[in-house]
């Protein structure tokens, strides 16, 4: 897979993981009020929009979530920025076939949220096939009321 891909890849993905048609597990830290259940059931719904928003290649759910200081650190350690990944999502040369998140754990501090998942997806930019297992890391900052993605990091997995 060239690095070029990888990037692209990372940004798609950066926006991408919400659970598939199999089990997701929230886990919440053992001492979860209520409150912070209702916000990781916020969150979560938020991993389905945007999955459902990458399937659909809709680049409108990017750039409403997210944060205008985003940064997200693909596989190969390279850094893109809320434009770059917007950009990627709107060029139309990203196209996933399948998307399976598995071992999903959402865990809430105050106005902040972190996800940690494994993705499993199948998918092909610039022609190249991109898929396979990777693990990320989002981090959510509810900001004016509203959820915004303020940082996301993939990593290859076997």
């Amino acid at each position: 897979m060239t690095n070029k891909c990888i990037v692209l890849l990372c940004c798609a993905l950066a926006v991408v993981p919400a659970f598939g048609a199999q089990r997701v597990a929230m886990r919440p830290r053992p001492s979860v009020d209520s409150a912070d259940q209702e916000l990781i059931r916020e969150i979560v719904d938020l991993e389905r929009q945007a999955k459902e928003a990458s399937l659909r290649r809709d680049a409108e759910f990017s750039q409403r979530t997210l944060a205008d200081d985003y940064v997200a650190i693909t596989p190969l350690g390279q850094v893109t920025t809320k434009q770059e990944t917007i950009g990627a999502r709107r060029s139309g040369q990203l196209r996933y076939e399948a998307m399976n998140i598995t071992d999903m754990v959402v865990r809430v501090y105050g106005d902040t949220a972190v996800v940690t998942a494994r993705a499993d997806v199948k998918g092909h930019q610039l022609g190249e096939d991109f898929s396979g297992p990777y693990r990320y890391t989002r981090v959510w900052v509810r900001r004016s009321g509203h959820w915004q993605t303020v940082s996301y990091q993939a990593t290859v997995t076997e």
